[in-house]
C-alpha cells in the first residue's frame, strides 16, 4: 500500500552543505515534507522518536558513530526505510547489508546537484513504500553438493544465465550468488546503481562467492564459472559470434528509465542466445526487465521471479509475473536451489 500523505523525511549528515542541499531539494517536492535533520547518529537517536519520520537519509561516514553502526543498532528498534547518501565508498554495501534500502552517490561538484536531488527524490518516494529488513543477516556461504560432476551436461553444454535487479537487489543477488558453485554457467547481471559502484560491487561479491565475479567490459567472452556485472551507465547486451557469446557494453539511450537496463540484457538474450538460457528477475521498483523476461520465456528460457514476501520492493518481479514472464516464483533464499535443480535436469 503506497503512502498518500506527505512523506516525512529526516536528514542525517554531519556536513552543513550536504544537509542544506538534501533538505531544500527534497522539500521542493510536493509529496515530501522534511521534518528535521540530525548532525550525527547520536543526535538522530534523540530526534527520531519525536519527529517520527517515514524515511531517513543517512551519510555513511560520520564522526562519533558511522552510519553502518547506527543501522546495525537501530534498524530493529525503529524499522524506518533508509536511503544512504554517500561518496564513492565500498562501505555503502556494508550499510546495505545492515538494512538500508537504497543508496545514492553524493555530487562531486555543483553541476551534479540538480541530477542528485532528482534521483534522491525518486529514491525517497520508493523507499517510503519499501520493506525494511528488521533483522538483517549476512547469508553464510553454503557448501552446496551441486558441482560439475553432478550437474554434468548442464555445465558441459552452453547455458547462459541473465539476472536483473534494482532496489534491494545488491543483497538479494549476493544471497543467491553465495549459494552457487564455482562452476556455474556464465552469468550476466544488471543491477541498477550509480557509476563507480559496479566495480566495487563486483569486487565485493567476488570475495564472498565461489565463482569469479567481475565488472563486465566490452568484448568480454561469456565463460563458465564467471559472473559479469554490467557497468553503470552502459547498456550491456549479449552478442553471438559463431558459437561464442560476448558482451557489448556501450553507452546508449536509457531504456525503461535505466542505463544499464535489464530489458536490454534480456531482449538481447532472447534474440542472440541459441543455447539454453535462464532469466532471473529480483526486487526493484518499476517494470524494467519484465518485457525482456517475457521475450526470453517465449524463446524457451527457464524464468524465475522473486516473490512478494522476500522483495524489498515488489515492482519488477510483480510486473513480470503479471504479464506471464515468470515460470517459477520463489523466495530469494530458494532461488539458487531452484536454479541448480533446473540445471541438473538439463540434457
Amino acid at each position: 500500500m503506497f503512502i498518500n500523505k506527505p512523506i516525512r523525511v529526516m536528514v542525517i549528515d554531519d556536513s552543513p552543505l550536504a544537509r542544506n542541499l538534501i533538505s531544500k531539494g527534497l522539500a521542493a517536492h510536493p509529496r515530501i515534507e522534511v521534518v528535521g535533520y540530525a548532525i550525527n547518529t547520536i543526535d538522530a537517536k534523540q530526534k527520531i522518536p519525536r519527529l517520527n519520520p517515514d524515511v531517513l537519509t543517512l551519510d555513511v561516514e560520520m564522526p562519533e558513530q558511522s552510519g553502518i553502526e547506527f543501522l546495525k543498532q537501530y534498524i530493529s528498534v525503529y524499522p524506518i526505510p533508509v536511503v544512504l547518501c554517500s561518496s564513492l565508498n565500498i562501505k555503502v554495501f556494508d550499510a546495505l547489508d545492515a538494512g538500508a534500502v537504497d543508496f545514492i552517490k553524493k555530487p562531486s561538484n555543483h553541476n551534479e546537484n540538480a541530477a542528485f536531488v532528482t534521483a534522491l527524490t525518486q529514491k525517497v518516494i520508493v523507499a517510503a513504500n519499501a520493506k525494511v529488513r528488521r533483522h538483517p543477516q549476512t547469508v553464510p556461504s553454503v557448501q552446496t553438493t551441486h558441482d560439475i560432476s553432478m550437474l554434468g551436461k548442464a555445465f558441459a553444454n552452453d547455458v547462459i544465465i541473465g539476472l536483473g535487479a534494482s532496489t534491494g537487489g545488491t543483497e538479494a543477488t549476493l544471497e543467491i550468488m553465495k549459494r552457487l558453485p564455482a562452476d556455474i554457467p556464465g552469468m550476466v547481471i544488471v543491477q541498477h546503481m550509480p557509476p563507480g559502484f559496479t566495480k566495487m560491487y563486483a569486487e565485493r561479491v567476488n570475495r564472498l562467492c565461489k565463482m569469479e565475479v567481475r565488472e563486465a567490459q566490452n568484448g568480454d567472452e561469456i565463460k563458465r564459472g564467471v559472473a559479469y556485472i554490467a557497468p553503470a551507465d552502459f547498456q550491456t547486451s549479449v552478442v553471438r559470434i559463431g558459437n561464442r557469446y560476448t558482451l557489448s557494453c556501450k553507452q546508449g539511450e536509457r531504456v525503461s528509465g535505466h542505463r544499464p537496463s535489464v530489458d536490454v540484457l534480456f531482449y538481447s538474450m532472447s534474440e542472440a542466445v541459441k543455447c539454453k538460457m535462464v532469466g532471473i528477475i529480483l526486487t526493484g521498483m518499476g517494470q524494467d526487465g519484465a518485457a525482456g523476461l517475457l521475450a526470453m520465456r517465449k524463446k524457451g528460457a527457464y524464468t524465475i521471479g522473486q516473490d512478494e514476501e522476500s522483495c524489498i520492493v515488489y515492482g519488477m518481479p510483480k510486473v513480470a509475473h503479471d504479464i506471464g514472464a515468470v515460470g517459477v516464483q520463489a523466495p530469494c533464499d530458494q532461488i539458487a536451489d531452484i536454479l541448480l535443480r533446473h540445471l541438473k535436469g538439463l540434457k
